[in-house]
């Protein structure tokens, strides 16, 4: 069994046995909804979906073949993103990335300083498309589920849609132009769902 696998029993076995003294291992009941906590659950992934989209064109920039490098990163509290996948060969300006996002114990510490949130799983879907490089755009979608542990618990699905520009750095590698990348779409746990609108 993978050791983040093992994480989870561990994680979801402590709120078993210790739920009636923790009470931020409870979800709320089904059908009520905690819109404060719904959308914590979305701001401790939210450096994530930033983290996603810098190891994807760090990937892209390292790849000679098709199958990206896989890329990694720590959490600034806790654990590790990992990405890799697939990138369009050729010559074109237009390219296409199918890659793949997995959290280890992933944690990016407290939210707005009170909580403390760990995702573990995966690995969410994450597609980009380039189009007119190195100056140009792009657009993709990150989609997946990811188990919570700490002082929120439970599932979270996030679907975002990304769009952007990209441009080229003065090393001659591709990257995201800085402040312009939109992220919309919803973060959904047992604590309700939490519409997402932010820039990059």
């Amino acid at each position: 069994m993978p050791s983040f696998s093992r994480r989870i029993l561990a994680r979801a076995a402590t709120c078993a046995m210790f739920s009636w003294l923790v009470v931020g291992c409870q979800p709320p009941a089904v059908g009520v909804a905690d819109p404060e906590a719904a959308r914590r659950a979305y701001l401790g992934l939210d450096r994530a979906v930033d983290r996603a989209i810098e190891l994807g064109f760090a990937g892209f920039n390292a790849a000679s073949s098709a199958n990206i490098p896989e890329q990694t990163a720590a959490g600034a509290l806790s654990g590790t993103m990992i990405v890799g996948g697939k990138v369009d060969q050729g010559a074109s300006a237009n390219k296409g990335m199918d890659l793949q996002v997995t959290l280890e114990d992933y944690s990016d510490g407290p939210v707005e300083g009170m909580v403390e949130v760990a995702y573990d799983g995966g690995p969410a879907a994450f597609d980009l498309k380039l189009r007119d490089l190195p100056d140009g755009t792009l657009t993709g979608n990150l989609s997946g589920e990811f188990v919570m542990t700490g002082e929120l618990a439970g599932v979270v699905a996030l679907d975002v849609d990304i769009t952007g520009d990209t441009e080229e750095a003065p090393d001659g590698t591709i990257r995201r132009r800085a402040g312009t990348i939109h992220v919309t779409g919803t973060a959904t746990s047992d604590y309700g769902v939490f519409a997402i609108d932010v820039m990059l």
